[in-house]
């Protein structure tokens, strides 16, 4: 059992990745986390493309926005999102789901809340099946995310079900004409992805350097290295042939209290210029080839209330 042990992790830890050919730097966008932030969002949505340039961007639906009222559905600002894609030319990995980025991870409206899972999982279908068919012929998305890191215990959810998000690929795909591909996430620290490899036909990764630990009370720093994550993504291709990407590169503070809450001596504790650098230059010892910056709201926030610009033109420099 040592040996194995000792192999496993001279396997993961041990060595450097190839430097990938060509990276593609992207974004995620929540709607909610603007406003949660205080900000203007189609002002912030805009600004990450227009100002910044991004071409590729992940943006998360949420349940609670789309369907306020039971079969009341408000696309209209979705629609603008998606618009703006389309007009600017950007990319779009679309999440789907109960589970979209982004506190409170699962976004139910208040009359869901009270449906049992049955029911719940029926309404999630429904509105999955709302929104394919809405967005299927719009070229600028270019794949979609089913869930959000269906399988990690994390947010305020009412159960985790790893054979519905099954379910849910299998209904993308069945009402999908172009035939895009569905990406699947999990934890990039604390799992080896063969779940999401099974069910989806990419692999999301995480990657997170600095956060707040609610078991420990301290902050800390993940003592992975970056070839932990190219050896997991080989063993992935190996195993499945399938891609792994970095859905959330951190690139905004992670601490005991949500961002909004948080006294700007607090936040950058686990983010500053400084420590951006540092996550994009390991980032890039990883071998994988794209990632989606996760903060581009707290950028913009940081830039228009906070008079602190620096890390939204050093993303510039990326894009």
């Amino acid at each position: 059992m040592f040996l194995l042990i000792f192999i496993i992790f001279i396997y993961l830890f041990v060595g450097k990745a190839p430097k990938a050919e060509k990276i593609i730097w992207a974004i995620d966008f929540s709607q909610k986390h603007a406003l949660d932030l205080g900000l203007d969002w189609k002002e912030t949505y805009q600004a990450l493309i227009q100002d910044l340039g991004a071409k590729d961007i992940r943006i998360n639906t949420h349940w609670d926005l789309i369907e306020p009222q039971q079969d009341q559905y408000y696309f209209e600002d979705l629609d603008w999102q998606i618009q703006k894609a389309e007009e600017e030319q950007v990319k779009v990995l679309l999440v789907i789901g109960m589970k979209t980025p982004r506190w409170p991870e699962c976004h139910l409206p208040d009359w869901a809340k009270s449906l049992n899972k049955e029911q719940q999982q029926q309404r999630i279908l429904k509105l999955i099946e709302e929104i394919v068919k809405r967005y299927e012929d719009m070229p600028s998305i270019v794949a979609w995310q089913a869930e959000n890191e269906p399988f990690l215990p994390f947010g305020n959810c009412p159960w985790s079900d790893q054979s519905f998000v099954k379910k849910e690929v299998e209904l993308i795909k069945a009402l999908d004409s172009k035939k895009r591909e569905v990406l699947i996430s999990e934890s990039g620290e604390f799992s080896f992805w063969i779940k999401a490899a099974k069910l989806g036909d990419i692999v999301g990764t995480t990657m997170y350097r600095r956060v707040w630990s609610k078991e420990l009370n301290i902050y800390t720093s993940h003592i992975f290295p970056p070839v932990f994550y190219w050896r997991k993504a080989q063993l992935i291709k190996k195993l499945f042939n399938k891609k792994v990407v970095c859905i959330e590169l951190q690139a905004e503070p992670w601490g005991p209290k949500l961002l909004y809450d948080s006294p700007l001596q607090e936040q950058e504790k686990t983010m500053d210029l400084k420590q951006f650098k540092k996550n994009i230059e390991f980032a890039k010892k990883t071998g994988l080839d794209t990632f989606y910056l996760w903060g581009g709201e707290w950028w913009y926030w940081m830039k228009q209330t906070q008079s602190k610009p620096e890390i939204w033109n050093e993303v510039k420099t990326l894009f």
